[in-house]
């Protein structure tokens, strides 16, 4: 048997795959060959399986998997452990006796796959015996942008582990991240002595999600359409990204009085609290997460359905990191950004008070102009990654509605003329307050309700109001004083317009309405197939997803870990009735074939009885 032959059938037995994806069989036998590598690859590509097969096919040996957070160590164990894996943790959680137990099983080859974190691994493994070092296979560094100071997520613990190549050297080093520019991959080989290691980088299109962006909604114009946006996900798990812990509770707060089941977490919860709210929202005991960028890295759950951004991220590789908790399973799952002139503001400030400002200022700008683009966003977030992408994606709102072009001329004069009569004296929420004519005490105050200006816009929403502001700025009409509070300024293009010298055109404002929103993703993914082609049961879908709640339930672990949504809907397609024809499911290895056959197949026989 070939090593190619013996990984895939590794691969079948422990993970019910018939075949590797993408580049995942070159990344495992050049690890196999003792090449270190840099790996590349989006959320739910599986990255896992590039470094525990590696620990699975050495015949005396165990891979270290260094981690940063004990909760995806945990479930990453637990998940293994249901495929018959041997897989342990050397954590703090654990006593000192389990971790001497740890030991000793790795001493004795029993263990393949030992997760721990950067600080643990440095202060145990001089300890250790040589035996034990003899056994190592491979040292993988998940989550490996946490090395790296351009990192969005930048730990320091990380950066000692560049002693690991210096000590072993003959030990094969992983690095595998979702998200890296260029800056980024550089600083991760310099900060690991892996300097010739090998780049692969796997196609970062994640063609299931669709991405949306609604410009301009504030308040409760946003809330609403978030409301309406969940109601199309009924009964289905979701994440919303707030800017700040405050606004992650009011979220909770205000949807939870709708109805909707949803909680806060932050990083100003107690320990247990966010335990709790993980734990609930894994086991599917909770439908919505409110959550600040604290939520995300520790989650390994498969069939989150799609994630809202209530405000715009500060740079791409963080939306694209927190966009790929969705839909890990391959299965359609959609992504939501709302942006408003307000994010750009509140993050310019966070981005001039970070240690990296030129740098942090220019990535928020890339992501301001994924925000505003009227180009398809899918080649423009895998532009940004390097990735060439030369057609249009027919999966985010650009392609599925294009922009209808408009003469500006007539709104831009009144908003110009506006900021003149200020004095150049107003930011962009009172310009459009005076366009509105509202009076309010401070506009009364200014006198601004005396201006010629004052009223003349009132037949544009704020939201429509808001989203030609923004174009405006973004065709160079006018520019920010940020040094001024603010201050609109408007330019000698701007002029130009005001004075009626040119013309401009604007991008229509399109409403949306999640109430009247066709579920289109799906039949966009997938073709037509012929009409003998088996269709899956939707009834029969949710039962065995009851089967699946009791026994993860009864099990203490996440129903995702028993089977993922995409073996469900395999099960009730294929509708199995025999252990044989279970073990043919997707994601059916043989340890859980063994487990589960009889209950999953008595519930598709028992189903099958009543509706034949």
């Amino acid at each position: 048997m070939t090593r190619e032959e013996s990984a895939l059938a590794l691969l079948k037995s422990c993970y019910g795959y018939d075949h590797f994806r993408g580049q995942q069989w070159d990344i495992i036998n050049h690890t196999l060959d003792g090449g270190d590598s840099i790996v590349l690859m989006p959320t739910g590509g599986g990255k896992s399986l590039c470094f525990q097969i590696p620990g699975l096919m050495s015949e005396d040996g165990f891979a270290i998997v260094i981690s940063p957070l004990l909760a995806l160590m945990n479930d990453q164990i637990d998940a293994l452990q249901q495929n018959g894996i041997p897989a342990l943790a050397l954590n703090s959680e654990k006593s000192e006796n389990e971790n001497r137990q740890c030991v000793e099983l790795l001493m004795q080859g029993k263990v393949k796959l030992l997760y721990i974190s950067p600080e643990k691994l440095l202060s145990e493994i001089g300890r250790w015996s040589d035996r034990i070092i003899e056994r190592i296979c491979l040292f993988a560094v998940d989550e490996a942008h946490c090395i790296s100071q351009w990192g969005h997520d930048f730990r320091p613990e990380y950066t000692q582990l560049g002693c690991l190549k210096q000590r072993y050297p003959d030990i094969p080093v992983m690095a595998l991240t979702a998200t890296a520019d260029r800056i980024t991959r550089d600083d991760i080989a310099r900060q690991l002595n892996i300097p010739e290691a090998r780049l692969f980088i796997s196609s970062f299109d994640r063609p299931n999600i669709s991405l949306n962006v609604v410009q301009g909604s504030t308040g409760k114009v946003k809330f609403r359409q978030i409301v309406q946006f969940i109601n199309l996900h009924r009964d289905e798990s979701g994440i919303i990204y707030c800017l700040s812990r405050k606004s992650t509770e009011k979220m909770a707060a205000e949807l939870s009085r709708l109805g909707i089941d949803a909680r806060a977490f932050h990083a100003g919860m107690s320990a247990k609290d966010k335990q709790q709210v993980q734990r609930d929202f894994l086991n599917d005991d909770l439908r919505v997460v409110c959550a600040t960028i604290a939520f995300g890295m520790g989650i390994d759950k498969s069939n989150v359905r799609y994630v809202i951004h209530s405000n715009m991220p500060r740079n791409i590789e963080s939306y694209y990191q927190e966009i790929g908790r969705a839909g890990r399973d391959g299965l359609p799952a959609e992504a939501l950004l709302f942006y408003t002139y307000g994010d750009v503001i509140t993050l310019q400030q966070f981005a001039r008070q970070s240690g990296q400002a030129q740098v942090n200022m220019e990535k928020l700008q890339r992501m301001q102009q994924f925000a505003e683009s009227g180009v398809c966003r899918r080649r423009i977030l895998l532009n940004y990654f390097n990735e060439r992408y030369d057609h249009d994606c027919h999966n985010c709102d650009v392609c599925n509605n294009p922009p209808e072009r408009f003469d500006g001329t007539r709104y831009a004069q009144m908003a110009l003329s506006a900021i003149m009569r200020t004095g150049e004296q107003a930011a962009m929420f009172t310009v459009t307050d005076i366009l509105r004519g509202w009076r309010k005490a401070d506009i009364i105050e200014k006198g601004y309700d005396q201006l010629k200006t004052f009223g003349v816009g009132r037949e544009l929403t704020v939201a429509e109001w808001n989203a030609y502001l923004l174009q405006m700025l973004q065709l160079g009409l006018f520019d920010v004083a940020y040094d001024e509070g603010n201050h609109l300024k408007v330019t000698d293009y701007g002029k130009e317009i005001l004075y009626g010298r040119q013309t401009v055109q604007f991008n229509r404002y399109q409403r949306r309405d999640f109430n009247a929103k066709k579920r289109q993703a799906e039949q966009a993914l997938i073709p037509a197939e012929p009409a003998e082609k088996k269709q899956m049961d939707k009834v029969l879908l949710e039962q065995l997803r009851d089967v699946r709640k009791a026994i993860a339930t009864s099990s203490r672990i996440a129903p995702y870990m028993v089977f993922s949504d995409k073996s469900l809907q395999a099960m009730a397609t294929e509708k199995p009735t025999t252990k044989a024809e279970f073990g043919l499911i997707h994601g059916v290895g043989d340890v859980k074939c063994q487990k589960y056959w009889r209950p999953f197949t008595a519930a598709i026989s028992d189903y099958l009885s009543h509706h034949s």
